[in-house]
């Protein structure tokens, strides 16, 4: 089973509004609610690509009680560590061809929640294979609280996986127990390395050789519709992917995980791994909801991946 883990989760409310007024009333038709934050969307792909999950993190409130409802629906299992404090609300106006976001910054958790957190993030270790941990930090936690779910998860001998940012990445990157994967794109390496990183290869490899990188088995240069530059062990790849019809692109870096998670899972070759990772990837872009992914179109666009490994 893949555990998703998601410490600061959100009911995100799309409005679309044609010609969005300021300091004005608008009126909505249409609104679209889904169970947000990128380890929900991580486990909803991997549900959808009939892959057992567990969904994890911190809920409360009515909003709490929305989030769970949703996954239930869609056959994610769930296991919450539940607090007194209301969940967020993230906003999203889709207007004039732009995205307006508004995004509430949740509940402050105290030490006592967050060590219960923690045995409680132990105690489901018991029964899965691999470990996704997604997106920011609630307020009131350490800046290396996810450095301790790695640390944690290794002594279990169970993989990590991290896509997150800032300064609680670079706390599990200063450690010694290392994530087994990370999948950064190159304006997140720019910043957490302090050097630019950009699409050319000699530029990807001093990144990723990086010292702060070292001992981490997968790294996953996520680059857009430019694909994604790899270093597995001591061999570096570069996947290369086709031009599609994008409808929405937000969630695609998720659905790459999922599918790298799963791959991860089933003792995948490199090439079919990356390929699986890359298709979910493109999967969520071609579809309107964030984490999302059309499972039937899977094959025809796996064919279309490229991976070349490189000297």
């Amino acid at each position: 089973m893949i555990l998703t883990v998601t410490m600061n989760p959100s009911v995100d409310i799309f409005y679309p509004i044609d010609g969005f007024e300021l300091d004005d009333v608008n009126r909505v038709e249409m609104v679209r609610k889904t169970a947000g934050g990128k380890g929900l969307n991580v486990a909803r792909v991997v549900a959808q690509m009939e892959e057992e999950v567990l969904a994890t993190g911190v809920l409360g409130g009515t909003i709490g009680d929305y989030i769970i409802q949703e996954l239930t629906k869609c056959n994610i299992q769930n296991n919450f560590l539940k607090i007194n404090q209301e969940s967020r609300n993230c906003i999203a106006v889709l207007h004039d061809g732009m995205q307006t976001e508004i995004l509430e910054a949740g509940p402050t958790l105290s030490y006592a929640e967050g060590a219960a957190f923690l045995e409680k993030f132990a105690n489901l270790l018991t029964s899965v294979t691999i470990v996704i941990i997604s997106g920011s930090l609630p307020k009131g936690l350490p800046n290396n609280f996810y450095q301790k779910m790695v640390e944690i998860s290794r002594e279990k001998n169970i993989p990590v996986v991290v896509d997150s940012a800032g300064e609680p990445l670079r706390q599990v990157l200063l450690h010694q127990v290392k994530p087994f994967a990370i999948k950064p794109n190159t304006a997140e390496l720019s910043h957490m390395l302090g050097m630019k990183v950009d699409a050319d290869i000699d530029s990807l490899k001093r990144a990723v050789n990086h010292e702060l990188l070292t001992g981490i088995e997968w790294i996953v240069v996520s680059m857009g519709s430019e694909g994604a530059f790899v270093k597995h062990a001591d061999n570096y790849y570069r996947v290369t992917i086709p031009q599609i019809d994008v409808v929405n692109p937000v969630g695609s870096g998720d659905a790459t995980v999922a599918g790298l998670a799963v791959a991860l899972k089933h003792d995948q070759t490199v090439e079919t791994l990356l390929k699986t990772a890359m298709t979910t990837g493109m999967l969520n872009t071609m579809e309107a909801g964030t984490g999302y992914i059309n499972f039937t179109k899977f094959k025809q666009l796996f064919d279309t991946v490229k991976v070349e490994i490189i000297d």
